[in-house]
């Protein structure tokens, strides 16, 4: 029985030796020949690939797939992408291609934009908050703003060059000029601006000593100033003389010459329409008028207060004299150039001027010696000028004697002339722009 069990347990040892073997010889000697059988880890990252191979199957396919809003979308990143360019180049047009931004903060700006340049605003309504506008003069890009949003620090300053219209006429209107000098100067000290130049609406006596600090002689940052009236301060070098002009303010417009304008016959010799102040000059010539009976032959209409503002009847009343006059009569008031004198121009009336002096500090310069209205002057201005209204009978009396034709070439010669002084004004004051700004890069 011992023997039977010493058998069986060496029996069972063998086969467990020789299943081992059996075992190591697979493992070490078959292994190699085999293909690896697929263990759980391995379908694992089978599983994984594959996932991640739909995936990408399923992303690029996502991507195709159509968009009810991709048009649009493209669209906006379009104009992203195209604004943004836009406002790079518009940056770099500033800065390399010769681009001079005018800042209208008083209506002087609108004679000069509308009048002189001949350019548009966008949008056309006046009393519209932001308007603004483009004229090419040579190679030189003007843009033009003005309205009552245009206010600093509250509009993008994209350019290095600025010319800033301001009204100086009174005290009030010095202040709110000076708060924008002092904004233009900080845009200068902290190279934003490079060049500015101010086109100023001056007192009709000439007293702008209020700006003087801001010209750049003097430390300021004002290369170059345009002033209105016959200022003693002009010298053709940082300071020149400007046009008042028409009155922008009350809305007067852009008149185009038309055939009847220059050959229609005009009922009336003369006109004026405006204050009377108690022993003015403008009292005398009413005096005149009365005298000699030409009020029936003059489209005459005095009012002893003055009103700023128009009504579309006055207004329309005011035109309809400039265009059936002959002559249209311009005595001094504060200052002897007014407002009046171009207006009659842009209706083919030709202007009599009282050539006086006024009081105050305009006058003559060492270079200017023809005051009054030395810019009308020195550009040839077809005007009938007189010392005294005592000289009118006698012009009035030759005009009555003066025919159709020569009355008709006499406007033609003063509308053409008007356009021509609006011309060399407009290329005078690019060229003085360009010489400071343009060519003076620093």
């Amino acid at each position: 029985m011992r023997l039977t069990q010493k058998r069986l347990c060496s029996f069972l040892i063998g086969l467990y030796c020789l299943f081992s073997f059996y075992a190591a010889y697979h493992v070490f000697f078959r292994s190699s020949r085999r293909t690896p059988a697929a263990t759980p880890r391995g379908f694992r990252r089978a599983a994984i690939r594959a996932r991640e191979r739909r995936g990408r199957e399923k992303s690029t396919f996502a991507s195709e797939e159509w968009n009810p809003w991709e048009g649009d979308e493209k669209r906006e990143q379009e104009n992203r992408a195209k604004t943004s360019f836009q406002i790079l180049s518009k940056s770099t047009k500033g800065k390399t291609n010769n681009s001079i931004q005018i800042w209208g903060k008083a209506a002087i700006g609108l004679y000069l934009w509308e009048h002189i340049f001949e350019g548009s605003l966008d949008p056309t309504d006046v009393t519209a908050q932001w308007r603004e506008g483009k004229s090419i003069v040579g190679k030189t890009h003007f843009s033009f703003i003005t309205g009552p949003s245009v206010i600093p620090g509250y509009f993008s300053v994209d350019v290095n060059n600025v010319v800033l219209v301001l009204n100086g006429r009174t005290k009030a209107k010095t202040f709110y000029a000076t708060q924008w000098l002092l904004y233009a100067q900080n845009l200068v000290q902290t190279q934003q601006l490079r060049h500015l130049a101010v086109v100023l609406l001056g007192s009709e006596q000439c007293d702008n000593s209020w700006i003087m600090q801001f010209l750049k002689r003097n430390g300021g940052m004002v290369e170059l100033l345009f002033v209105t009236y016959d200022s003693p301060w002009v010298n053709d070098v940082d300071v020149f003389q400007w046009p008042l002009g028409v009155a922008t303010y009350r809305n007067f417009p852009v008149v185009e010459a038309s055939w009847s304008m220059l050959q229609d016959e005009r009922p009336y010799l003369c006109n004026f329409l405006g204050t009377v102040y108690e022993n003015s000059s403008r009292q005398a010539l009413m005096d005149i008028l009365k005298q000699g009976g030409y009020e029936k032959l003059c489209w005459v209409s005095a009012r002893e207060q003055w009103e700023p503002q128009e009504t579309n009847e006055s207004l329309k009343s005011y035109q309809d004299a400039l265009l059936q006059s002959d002559l249209t009569l311009c005595p001094a008031g504060v200052n002897t150039e007014c407002y009046r004198i171009y207006e009659a121009c842009s209706y083919g009336s030709v202007p009599v001027v009282e050539d006086v002096m006024t009081p105050g500090q305009c006058g003559n310069t060492s270079t200017h010696r023809n005051a009054p209205l030395r810019l009308l002057k020195s550009m040839g201005a077809p005007f009938i000028f007189l010392k005294n209204w005592n000289e009118l009978p006698a012009i009035l009396e030759k005009e009555k004697t003066i025919h159709l034709q020569e009355k008709i070439q006499r406007r033609k010669l003063l509308l053409q002339w008007y356009q021509n002084f609006k011309t060399e004004l407009k290329m005078k004051f690019t060229n003085i722009l360009g010489s400071s700004f343009l060519m003076n890069k620093g």
